[in-house]
Formats: C-alpha cells, structure tokens, sequence
C-alpha cells in the first residue's frame, strides 16, 4: 500500500511538474528572458521553483475579472474622434508615441487642453481640496495609497463636505496599497456621510487570492475627476510628503498635474472602467459626446491618456515609454524612483545616449527597496557607457514619474520604469505635447537634478566585486514574475 501511494505521489507530482513546464514554455506575452529565467528555476529547484511559478510566474487576474473589464471596455463609450489634432501630431516627428498610445485604450489624442503644476506635494493637496468644495455635480478619486495622515484626512474632510451637500462621491481606493485607512473608521465615516466607497482590487483570503489570480496585481492609479470638468493626474499618493510608514525615505518628492479640457473626459472614461469592474454604477452618461468638457484653452495643449494594466493583451506602457525614446531628436530627461526595465526599454534609453540625444536619468540615491535599488544600479555601468548622463538624487525619495522629449513633449502619471507597473500594476499617465507646459516640466527636472550627485565611471570602477555579483543577481532576476 504504501509503495502504491508513493508511486501515486510521484506520478502526480512529475504530472504538476510537466504541467507548469508546459505553461512556462506555451505562456502568451511571456518574453524570452522571462521563460528562460522560469524554466532554469523550476529545473534547478523543482519544488521551490513550481509553488513559485504558480504564486508568482504569470501576471494573471481573474478569468472573471477579465472578461468583466473586456464587457466594460465594449459598453462605455469612448470620447469622440478628433482627427484634425491627429494630423497636426504626425506632422511633427512625435507622431508614434501617441499613435501607439491609441491602440491601448482607443482615447484619442484631445486638444483645447490647459493644465498646471502644483509647486508641492503639500500645494497639491491644498489645491485638490479647493476643487472638491468647490464640486457641484460628482467627485471621483481613485488612488493607490491612502494614509491617516495630515493630508490624507484633508482629502477625507474635503469628500464627506460634498457629500453632505448633496454631490455624487464615488471613491476607489487599492486594497492593499490603503488597507489601513480602508479598516479604519476614517472609512467608516465616509459610508455614513453617503459616499460610494470601493476598495480596488480586494485582497480576501490568501489561500482564494492566489487561486483566481495574483495578490500583487494593484491598482496603482491617482487621479482626481471633478465635475467632469477637471482631472488630477500624477506620481503622488494620498499622504503627507514625510510619508511615515516609511518615513527614513523621506521627503517623497512627487509631481501633480491639475488639467481642463478635453482630456478630462479620458480621464474619467480610465475611473468609469475602474468603478464598474469593482461593481460600480454605470457612470457612462458622463462619457456621451453631448457631456464632453469644452476647450479650455485655444489651441491649448495637445494631450492624450495612457492607461495599462494586466488585463491588455500586450505590456503596453513599456512600448509607449520607447516609442517615446525613439522619438528624441535632441534631448531626453528622464525621472522614476524605481528602474528595472525590460530589454526594449533598456535599449531604447542606451541607443537614445548612443545616437546623439542628450540623455539624463535622476533616480534616488536612497530607495525603500533594497532590492530594486541594487538591480537599479545593475544597468549603471552600460548606461554611464553608452553617454547617460546618470544622477542620484539626495534629499529623500524622487517619487515622480517624468520624461520630457526635446523640449516638447512629455509623460506624466504614476508608471515606474519598472516590470511591476509594465506587467503587475494598473496605472494611468498623460502624453502631451506642448513647448511652454513641457519647459515646466523640464524645469522641475532640473530642479530635481540641482539636488542630485552625478554617478561617473571612476565611482563604478571602485564597486567590489561581491557587490556587483549581487547586483547582477539581482538584475538577472528581475524578469521572474
């Protein structure tokens, strides 16, 4: 009996393993490195390497999630087409970024949009407030992390105001990135004052988690929709910029941008989605052409949403981050806390430094990861070879999310140049193109590296080997996801 029970055991278990062996080799949108990496941890470790295949290998959700959002995606309407703004982006040489960036989540590129910088992260805040109260209509906010701090409870004041005075609250917040203000009475609150409060993305069990789909797939998005009339978009989270559930990395340094215009629309098409698929009310209404929000400006600002996640058949926002690149003629400025790119990515950054183009990257010196600190550094030595200009930023952590191209055109949002936004996280950015908003970008990038420490060549040569094998590790690591 026993030798028939372990002969059982072992079938079943060289089953399991040819099972997951065959998933690693036929898995859809899996790049080589990636197979590679799998199938050398699953060969070398069998049983450590298939119970990690199986909680971490495939950037999976839900199979009724994933229809959900395919049904949400069929039934919203979609903003208007507006080819004339079209013609005018392929006539300069920036045409494919955003051309690319259509096929995501077909939003056109918009014009007759004007937007603003806010000078803080604190001003930020202050200013999101002043929106809300001034709020008529609806709210929609949908952010990643949500802190019972200082300015997370002004936003929380600022909602349970319009609520009561009788505007539509609808309030997205990430299961996991917000799981202690969700559990606490500061949530509570806002239920009771007559706000739809939702939690993105829920967790549940561990064990019933890991069976529909990855507990790690976040929603990592903030934005703010006002009236249908303004939209908030960028890097910060609801929270003080001393951010103390990790406050040794502080002050977080963010970007917020507040937009007017057509764009806006888009903006709340990305929240409707959202919304619906945690069984939402249907917010179309607000996404009919006859409720599109007028030009704010003329001509205004040429701009276009990009939203991504895991259930796009494709890793969209790294190709969009490359056909960005390529497009660089001049000049390429690039800020992102975290940097772990793929191979398209990474190539696209050293051709960039390689053709010409100067390019500058600013990243922190201090970073809350470990791990993705020292795979970051990994790629220093090519990218300092191929003629980047690479800075670590010193007074805490640069959370902000930027590029700027030659001086007219830019990206803005909450991706990361890293494999958890391309493949993991739900995440929304704006391309646009504009000389005079692009300069204010750019002048916050040199801001940003007028507090930074150049990284040279003679500082790598001094890296001891044990920390280089470590780094490399690492790096080599990085596409087991």
């Amino acid at each position: 009996m026993n030798t028939d029970v372990a002969l059982a055991l072992s079938i079943l278990s060289f089953a399991i393993y040819a099972v997951v062996i065959g998933r690693i080799l036929l898995r859809p949108q899996r790049e080589p490195a990636s197979r590679i990496a799998w199938l050398i941890a699953t060969i070398a470790v069998p049983v450590l390497g298939v119970v990690a295949y199986l909680l971490l290998g495939e950037a999976r959700i839900s199979a009724k999630r994933r229809a959900r959002y395919r049904t949400i995606e069929e039934h919203l309407p979609h903003p208007g087409e507006n080819e004339p703004v079209r013609a005018g982006l392929r006539a300069t040489p920036y045409a494919a970024p955003f051309a690319l960036a259509e096929t995501v989540n077909r939003l056109p590129p918009t014009a007759g949009n004007r937007a603003l910088l806010a000078p803080d992260s604190n001003a930020a805040i202050r200013m999101m407030v002043e929106d809300i109260d001034a709020a008529r209509e609806s709210v929609h906010l949908c952010f990643y992390i949500w802190l019972a701090d200082n300015n997370g409870f002004r936003i929380k004041d600022a909602l349970v105001r319009a609520a009561k005075r009788g505007v539509a609250v609808r309030v997205l917040a990430d299961a996991l990135g917000s799981r202690g203000f969700i559990r606490s009475a500061h949530w509570i609150e806002m239920r009771n004052a007559g706000i739809d409060a939702r939690i993105a993305l829920p967790i549940g069990g561990l064990v019933w988690t890991l069976i529909r789909g990855r507990f790690d797939l976040r929603n990592h998005r903030k934005q703010l929709i006002v009236d249908n009339r303004i939209a908030w978009c960028g890097s910060q989270n609801l929270a003080d910029p001393e951010f103390r559930i990790k406050s040794r990395y502080a002050p977080w340094i963010d970007i917020m941008m507040r937009w007017e215009g057509p764009v806006v629309q888009a903006c709340q098409f990305v929240f409707a989605a959202d919304w619906e698929s945690e069984r939402g009310d249907d917010v179309g209404a607000l996404l009919q052409p006859e409720a599109a929000p007028p030009p704010a400006a003329a001509p205004g600002i040429a701009a276009q949403v990009i939203a991504t996640g895991p259930n796009l058949p494709y890793p969209a926002m790294p190709a969009c981050f490359s056909a960005l690149i390529h497009a660089a003629r001049r000049e390429l400025i690039v800020t992102t806390p975290y940097f772990v790119p793929d191979e398209q990515l990474l190539f696209a950054l050293l051709d960039a430094a390689r053709r010409g183009v100067a390019t500058t990257m600013i990243v922190p010196r201090r970073n809350d990861s470990r791990i993705v600190a020292a795979a970051s550094r990994s790629y220093y030595d090519d990218l300092i070879a191929a003629g980047v200009r690479l800075y670590e930023y010193r007074p805490g952590l640069l959370h902000a999310k930027t590029i700027t191209v030659d001086g007219e055109v830019a990206l803005v949002g909450s991706a990361n140049l890293d494999r958890r936004s391309f493949e993991l996280n739900f995440e929304n950015n704006i391309l646009f193109a504009d000389p005079a908003f692009t300069a204010e970008v750019r002048a916050r990038q040199e801001a940003y590296r007028a507090d930074a420490d150049a990284v040279t060549a003679e500082a790598l040569a001094r890296v001891g080997t044990g920390r280089r094998i470590w780094r490399n590790l690492l790096a080599t690591l990085s596409p087991l996801l």
